[in-house]
């Protein structure tokens, strides 16, 4: 599966957080993605998320197998979660430790939100790593500043800018992550971008109470890959037609709808909702 960058961002004046999320190459990375807005609200994240897709990362094991600097300060301990699963954390240094602590707080809630929705067959292992500065983060990550973290069928690899983040979007960024690292194996390179990020949504964010009305379009690739507002409003309908969906048919029906129009020889996507859920796709 190709990579995908997701981003979250607080907005204060309608009182909601959204995450972005885009694809771009073969292997399954999610890229999470601060920035800052302009204006009045300077200094608050802001949906956003880089338009190339972050070079491929070579595969990691142990600590000593990571090619990055200052390997001598990687500190590696090892956590279980509730159902059972191994999570190796490996500190580089910086503030990876602290970082590293508020990660391993919300991995049950992460790995049973997965676990919920996709079924417990996904890997029993997952490595997270925090780097230990921009330019180690960028060594094993491919990925520029405003990146947070990105996440391939080896590992989580955050950078030491996601101590940022507060522990709601920290929470949302995890599960989020955490998803497509357990839906890599059935989902294609060429996915739709909006149903495999609107699904991962569902999963990162907490769905709205109240009934939610299908979107009149989905958002389109450029859409999803230009910075700002536009792109907030694209992964927000990305979000929204994900919820629709399992509030509408459940979720088990959108599980479906995702293994039928993401996975490995999928027909294309209207012809898979239209498969699954006996509906035309909005235009």
């Amino acid at each position: 599966m190709r990579p995908s960058t997701t981003s979250v961002a607080t907005d204060r004046a309608r009182s909601r957080r959204r995450l972005i999320a885009t694809l771009g190459a073969e292997l399954v990375c999610a890229a999470i993605v601060i920035g800052v807005s302009a204006g009045p609200q300077a200094g608050l994240p802001q949906a956003g998320s880089p338009t190339a897709s972050p070079t491929p990362i070579p595969p990691v094991s142990p600590p000593q197998s990571l090619a990055a600097p200052a390997l001598s300060s990687a500190v590696l301990r090892t956590v279980a979660t509730p159902d059972g699963r191994t999570v190796e954390l490996i500190d580089l240094g910086g503030a990876g430790g602290d970082l590293l602590d508020r990660v391993a707080a919300e991995l049950p809630g992460a790995d049973q939100a997965v676990t919920a929705f996709w079924g417990p067959r996904w890997p029993r292992t997952l490595t997270i790593v925090v780097a230990g500065s921009p330019e180690q983060f960028a060594t094993l990550a491919g990925a520029g500043a405003d990146v947070a973290a990105t996440t391939t069928a080896e590992r989580i690899t955050f950078s030491p800018a996601a101590a940022a983040m507060n522990q709601d979007d920290l929470r949302v960024v995890l599960r989020h992550e955490l998803f497509h690292f357990a839906a890599r194996a059935d989902t294609a390179a060429d996915a739709p971008v909006w149903l495999t990020e609107g699904v991962a949504d569902f999963v990162g964010r907490p769905s709205p109470a109240g009934p939610v009305a299908e979107p009149d379009r989905l958002p389109t690739d450029a859409e999803l890959s230009t910075p700002g507002t536009q792109r907030s409003a694209a992964y927000d309908r990305a979000f929204a037609f994900a919820v629709f969906v399992a509030h509408t048919y459940g979720p088990d029906r959108l599980r479906e709808l995702y293994i039928a129009a993401c996975g490995p020889g999928h027909p294309d996507a209207a012809t898979a909702v239209r498969d699954v859920l006996g509906i035309e796709l909005p235009r």
